[in-house]
Order: C-alpha cells, then sequence, then structure tokens
C-alpha cells in the first residue's frame, strides 16, 4: 500500500516537472521572438553612415534555471538572435565639371617686314670676277618661274656687255667694291717683286694663271702680272703667255682707273711703265749683287 502512495507520489512530480520545462521553453521563445521583431523594426535610415543611429544591443545570454527540481541545473543558456548589420549608403558622388578651356587670344597681325637694305645702289662701279669692273644702271624686279626675283642689271662698257646679278646672291657670286687706297698700295708691291714661277708644265700653270685672273681678287691677278712681266732683256714669250699677261695687266689697270678716275688707256700705260722701271731697278740690283759676290771670291 505505502508502495502504490509513493509511485503515484513520484509519478505527480514527474508531471509537474514536465510541465514546469515546457513552460520555460515557451517563454524562452517569446523573449526571442521579441527580440527579433525589434531588430526587424529598427531600420537604418538613408543618410550618412556617420549619422546612422546604434543598432539594438543584443539580448544578453541568460541561463534559464528551473527552482521547481534540480533536472534543470544542466539546461544549456538561449542565445538571442544578432541584429542585423546595418549596409552603408552609398552617397551619390556628383561629376566634376571639365576645366573650361583658355579662350584663344587673337593673334597679333604681324608687322610689315622691312625692306631689305642693298649691297649695292644704281651708278655704282663694282668688280665682277668674270668680267671686271661694270656699272651697275639699274635694279629691276622680274618675275621668272612665278617668283619674283630683284635683279641688278651691270653694264660693261668696253666689253658692250649686259649682265644680271640677283640682289640676294650678288656677293655670293663674288661681286664687290672698288679696291680701297690700302689694297691698291699692297697689289703695287706685289707687282715689284720677284717673279715666282713654279717648275711645272705650261697647261697646268696657264689654268693656275687664268682662275687667278677670274677670282675678282686684286692682289691675285698682281701676282698673275709679277710672274708673266717679261722686259726687254728677257726672252720672249709664247703667246698663250703673252695674252694672259695682257688680260691681267687690263684688269687690273681697269680698277686702278676707276678708283683714281682715269681713262683705261692711260691707267694701262702708267702701269706698264711701272713695271719696266722697277725691272730695270731689280736687273741692275742684280748685276750689282752679283759684282760684290766676284770682288768678294777675289778678295779671298
Amino acid at each position: 500500500m505505502k508502495k502504490t502512495v509513493k509511485k503515484a507520489a513520484l509519478a505527480k512530480k514527474a508531471a509537474h516537472t514536465r510541465k514546469s520545462v515546457a513552460k520555460a521553453k515557451n517563454a524562452t521563445k517569446a523573449v526571442a521572438a521579441k527580440a527579433k521583431s525589434k531588430a526587424l523594426k529598427a531600420k537604418p535610415k538613408a543618410k550618412v553612415a556617420s549619422a546612422a543611429k546604434p543598432a539594438a544591443k543584443p539580448v544578453p545570454k541568460k541561463t534559464i534555471l528551473t527552482k521547481v527540481t534540480g533536472h534543470l541545473k544542466n539546461a544549456k543558456p538561449v542565445h538571442a538572435a544578432p541584429a542585423p548589420v546595418a549596409k552603408p549608403v552609398a552617397v551619390a558622388v556628383k561629376p566634376v565639371a571639365a576645366p573650361v578651356a583658355a579662350v584663344a587670344k587673337p593673334a597679333v597681325a604681324a608687322a610689315p617686314a622691312a625692306p631689305k637694305k642693298l649691297s649695292f645702289k644704281i651708278g655704282e662701279l663694282v668688280v665682277y670676277p668674270a668680267h671686271g669692273v661694270g656699272k651697275i644702271t639699274a635694279i629691276e624686279e622680274q618675275e621668272i618661274a612665278g617668283s619674283k626675283l630683284e635683279l641688278y642689271i651691270v653694264d660693261f662698257e668696253r666689253e658692250k656687255l649686259r649682265l644680271k646679278v640677283p640682289t640676294n646672291r650678288a656677293e655670293q657670286k663674288g661681286m664687290r667694291r672698288l679696291a680701297d687706297r690700302g689694297l691698291i698700295e699692297h697689289a703695287m708691291k706685289v707687282i715689284r717683286g720677284r717673279a715666282r714661277i713654279k717648275r711645272t708644265m705650261w697647261s697646268r700653270r696657264a689654268q693656275e694663271y687664268d682662275a687667278k685672273i677670274n677670282s675678282g681678287d686684286l692682289i691675285a691677278v698682281a701676282e698673275v702680272v709679277r710672274d708673266l712681266y717679261r722686259s726687254d732683256r728677257q726672252p720672249e714669250q709664247s703667246y698663250s703667255e703673252r695674252q694672259l699677261f695682257e688680260q691681267a695687266l687690263l684688269r687690273m689697270a681697269r680698277e686702278l682707273a676707276a678708283v683714281r678716275k682715269v681713262d683705261d688707256d692711260q691707267s694701262v700705260k702708267e702701269l706698264s711703265e711701272f713695271l719696266a722701271k722697277n725691272a730695270k731697278r731689280a736687273q741692275a740690283a742684280g748685276e750689282k749683287a752679283e759684282e760684290e759676290a766676284a770682288a768678294a771670291e777675289e778678295a779671298a
């Protein structure tokens, strides 16, 4: 009888314990559901991330222990569902306007080029290498091959020749002004010197003499006059030598006449006399030197 009462009491306690555990489980589920609903309601507003409200605090861990019986001492703690992390709000960035291009200033109109200063003037006497002394009679502008070209018109009265020389290439061609006083004195000293004849074939020397005559250089022409001059006491020249000598003598005499403002024939005559006098002096000096050398040998 006592055993039956005891079993009934134990059964009653067990039923009571089961009810307590069910209530505890239901209470835990209710707390979790409430926390979840609060988290869902707390939605972040569309503002800058720095101004967003802090997320709801997570439910602290609790261990639900039953006071009814010691069977629930080892019950596991119930964790609340974590609150969702607020997503960063994307801030719309306005496109930066492209820099405005600098307004181009209107180009300043170039000043008209100053007229080129000419090297020679109309009426001026000049020396052209291949023809000697000539006179600039005009400066003309002609159209050649579709382009305008400015030209010096140079007349050579003795040869009855007219030459057209581009103004921008006159100096390159060797056209120059008449020699000054210092250059003429230097040329006269050259023709007073002793002839310097190379020991080469005449054909080669003739080419060199011709190049000097047509170089337009007064000193080079004077060297040809000095080397090809023959006095009356010297052997006669060949025909080609005589021609080159006369050409060089006339070229030099015309420039001297233009500088001294005398006639060409008169200048040729004066230059020939100057050569003859210097040749006699040179011959006399040579004879005197030979006599002195002979006397020195006899004395020795």
